[in-house]
C-alpha cells in the first residue's frame, strides 16, 4: 500500500451523544444531528406532519443540557404564536453541537397514543394457504443415508402428499437441526406444492394480519387452523417521523434511494417487532408464524415494498401496480417461518389501496342488498357507494388531512392519556371527558369534533366557522379570536386549552373535503339522498366519532332513510378474513377487479361542491 493512499483517508466526523428522557435512551450521532434524526435512530419516533420542516411544531422537546443550535425563525415564529413555549425547541430544526440532553413531553412522543385495533367480525369458514402436516421419517443411519430434505419429502409421499412439494434454501437450512433436535418428529408447513417451514410436533402454524395505516399499524396473530385470534395490538407507523401525511413521505422517498429504503425499513422492523410481541405474549415461536397478510393504502404498500414512488407522487397517480402481490416474507425483513409468504391484497387505483377493499370484504358491502355509502376515515380517507341492483361499486380517496389526528389543531394532541375525546357545552362550565380520566392537556380528533361541533350548536360560531367575539368564553389570542375550553389553573399542562379560529378553519378543510367527496361520489352513481340505505363509518377515529356531532358539523351528510353504523377497523378485519380462507382471498381479488376508481378532481362540479361544503350546514 502506497503512503499516499494511507494519508489521503479522511478522518471519521466527530460524533456526540444524545441522551433522551425519561425513556433513559442514548445514542452516538455525528456532530449537528438533528434531535428528530437521533430520535429515529435511537427507535424513538417523533410526533411530525411536515416532513421535518419546522412548521407543524408537533416534535416539541426540551433541552435540559448540553451545547445546540440557535433558534431558527420557524421556531422563533412558533414561540410567537404561542404554538411553543419560550423553554422547548422543535426536534427537526435543533442541531447537538455537542453531548446533549433532551426531555420528550409525552404529547411528542407517538407511541403514546391510543390504538384501535379491533372492528366488525363475521363469521367464515376456515380454509387457509398454509395447512401442516406431521411427518415421522426414519433418521438417518449408515443404511439408510439418504439426504434430510428427501426423507421429509418421501414421509409426505408416503402419507399421500403428492405432488412432491418443494422447500427454498431457508427452509432447507432450518431442517437438518431442528429435524435431530426433535428425533425426526416434525410438523411441516405446507402452502400448496411447497414447504414453507418446519416445526416440533404438536405446533399449529399461526398467521400475522395487519392493517398499515398512514399514522398506526394494527396486528393480529390468528390460528391458522382454528380462525381463533390469539393476539392484538396496536402501535404507531414510526414512518411518522417523516411526516404525518403521505404526500410527505412520498416527496421524501422521492429524493434517493436511501431515503426511500429508511422510510420502508422502520415500518419493516415495526411489523416484524410488533409479530415477535405477539408470538411471545401467546407463547409461540416466531418460526410458527407461516403466512402472512398485509393491507394498507396505496402509498403506504408503496414505501413498505420499495415501489418507486414517483408517477404516484403526482397527477395522474399512478401506482407501480393494483394488483395482489405475494412475496417471502423476509424480503421485507420479517423473522418468522423461513419460507413464508406475504401477501397484500389488490388496490383500485390511486390512493384507494389494499385497505379499502379489506374494509369491503369484511363489511360484506359488495354482497349488501342495501344501497351503502362506506367512509373509512383517517388522514386520507376512502369512499365507497355500492348500487347493489347494478353489481356497481365505486371508490374514491380525498386527503382530508392529518386534524382528525390532532395535527394542525393549536392544542391537538394524539389519542393519549389525557386528550379530551367528548366535548358538550352546556350553559355554564364545559362537559369533558378525557383518556384515561386524566387532566385534560389537549384536544385528539373526535374531542376537537365535538367542540366544532357545540359551537355551532350553541351559536358561538356562524355557518362560515367565524367565532363570535362577544360570545361567552370567546377571547383575543395571539393569532385572533379563540374559545377557551379548560383554563390553565385545570388543565394538566398549567396552560390553557383552547380552540382557535385556525383549529376552525383546519377542521372545515378537512370535514369538507369527505362530505364533498360523498356527495360527488354519489352523484356519480346516480344516487340520491333518500335511496341511501345504509351508511358504513369505518377506521379508528371513526370508532370513537360521535356521529351526531359529525353530521352537526356536515362531515357526514344527513341521509333521511340511511341507517349509521361505526365497523371499526374493518380493514384489519377483512386482513384476518384473508388470511384465514383462500375463498375470502379470492373474493378480494374479485372486489379489486369490480371496483371503479373515480378521481374526484376529474369530476364536474367537485371544486363547487368543496366550496359550499366547508360551510357548516342548517340543523
Amino acid at each position: 500500500m502506497k503512503c499516499s493512499d494511507v494519508t489521503s483517508r479522511e478522518p471519521p466526523p466527530p460524533t456526540c451523544q444524545v441522551a433522551f428522557q425519561p425513556v433513559g435512551k442514548r445514542v452516538a450521532v455525528p456532530l449537528g444531528t438533528t434531535v428528530a434524526d437521533a430520535a429515529r435512530r435511537a427507535g424513538l419516533p417523533l410526533a411530525a406532519d411536515c416532513g421535518g420542516r419546522g412548521t407543524c411544531g408537533q416534535c416539541r422537546v426540551a433541552v435540559a443540557a448540553g451545547p445546540v443550535s440557535t433558534r431558527t425563525g420557524g421556531e422563533t415564529l412558533l414561540t410567537a404564536r404561542g404554538s411553543l413555549d419560550t423553554d422547548q425547541r422543535l426536534a427537526c430544526q435543533v442541531r447537538a453541537q455537542g453531548d446533549i440532553s433532551v426531555q420528550i413531553p409525552q404529547t411528542s412522543l407517538f407511541t403514546e397514543q391510543r390504538l384501535q385495533a379491533q372492528g366488525a367480525t363475521r363469521a367464515v369458514s376456515i380454509d387457509p394457504t398454509v395447512r401442516a402436516c406431521e411427518v415421522a421419517p426414519p433418521p438417518p443411519s449408515l443404511t439408510d443415508p439418504r439426504p434430510d430434505l428427501e426423507r421429509v419429502l418421501d414421509e409426505l409421499g408416503r402419507q399421500g402428499d403428492p405432488p412432491r412439494p418443494v422447500a427454498d434454501l431457508a427452509v432447507i437450512r432450518q431442517l437438518s437441526a431442528l429435524g435431530r433436535r426433535s428425533g425426526w418428529r416434525l410438523g411441516a408447513y405446507l402452502r400448496g406444492g411447497e414447504i414453507v417451514g418446519f416445526s416440533a410436533p404438536g405446533r399449529r402454524p399461526v398467521g400475522l394480519a395487519a392493517d398499515l395505516g398512514t399514522t398506526k399499524v394494527a396486528g393480529y396473530l390468528v390460528d391458522l387452523e382454528t380462525g381463533e385470534e390469539l393476539a392484538a395490538a396496536g402501535v404507531a407507523n414510526p414512518q411518522i417521523a417523516f411526516g404525518e401525511d403521505v404526500v410527505s413521505r412520498l416527496a421524501l422517498a422521492k429524493r434517493s434511494p436511501e431515503a426511500a429504503r429508511e422510510i420502508a425499513a422502520v415500518l419493516q422492523q415495526a411489523l416484524d417487532a410488533l409479530a415477535g410481541h405477539l408470538a411471545e405474549r401467546v407463547g409461540v415461536d416466531r418460526e410458527q408464524i407461516a403466512d402472512v397478510c398485509v393491507v394498507g393504502n396505496t402509498a403506504i404498500i408503496h414505501l413498505f415494498l420499495e415501489l418507486p414512488v414517483g408517477p404516484l407522487a403526482a397527477a395522474p397517480f399512478v401506482a407501480a401496480t393494483c394488483g395482489a402481490v405475494d412475496l417471502k416474507a423476509r424480503e421485507v425483513g420479517l423473522e418468522l417461518a423461513p419460507g413464508a409468504y406475504l401477501h397484500v391484497p389488490p388496490a383500485a387505483g390511486g390512493f384507494v389501496g389494499a385497505d379499502h377493499v379489506a374494509m369491503i370484504l369484511a363489511t360484506g358491502l359488495d354482497r349488501s342488498d342495501a344501497v351503502t355509502v362506506g367512509v373509512d376515515i383517517g388522514t386520507n380517507t376512502e369512499i365507497v357507494v355500492s348500487r347493489p341492483n347494478e353489481g356497481l361499486l365505486l371508490s374514491a380517496s380525498c386527503a382530508s388531512g392529518p386534524a382528525f389526528e390532532g395535527a394542525h389543531i393549536r392544542d391537538g394532541m394524539r389519542a393519549a392519556t389525557g386528550a379530551i375525546e367528548t366535548v358538550r357545552l352546556p350553559p355554564g362550565k364545559p362537559r369533558l371527558k378525557t383518556i384515561g380520566d386524566a387532566p385534560p392537556v389537549g384536544l385528539c380528533g373526535s374531542g376537537i369534533v365535538d367542540t366544532v361541533a357545540e359551537l355551532w350548536h350553541t351559536g358561538v360560531i356562524d355557518e362560515r366557522g367565524h367565532l363570535d367575539p362577544a360570545a361567552p368564553g370567546v377571547r383575543r389570542g395571539p393569532q385572533g379570536n379563540e374559545f377557551v375550553l379548560v383554563a390553565g389553573t385545570e388543565s394538566g399542562s398549567g396552560q390553557d386549552v383552547v380552540v382557535t379560529q385556525g383549529d376552525i378553519s383546519e377542521i372545515q378543510l378537512a370535514k369538507g373535503a369527505i362530505f364533498a367527496g360523498i356527495e360527488t361520489l354519489m352523484e356519480a352513481a346516480q344516487l340520491t339522498a333518500d335511496e341511501v340505505e345504509e351508511v358504513m363509518v369505518a377506521g379508528a377515529f371513526g370508532s370513537h366519532l360521535d356521529l351526531e356531532s359529525a353530521r352537526t358539523i356536515g362531515l357526514i351528510p344527513r341521509l333521511p332513510k340511511a341507517r349509521y353504523r361505526q365497523v371499526g377497523n374493518a380493514a384489519g378485519e377483512g386482513a384476518k378474513l384473508a388470511l384465514v380462507s383462500a375463498v375470502e382471498r379470492r373474493r378480494a381479488g374479485q372486489i379489486g377487479h369490480r371496483l371503479r376508481h373515480i378521481e374526484l378532481n376529474d369530476q364536474p362540479g367537485f371544486s363547487r361542491r368543496l366550496a359550499l361544503a366547508l360551510r357548516f350546514p342548517n340543523p
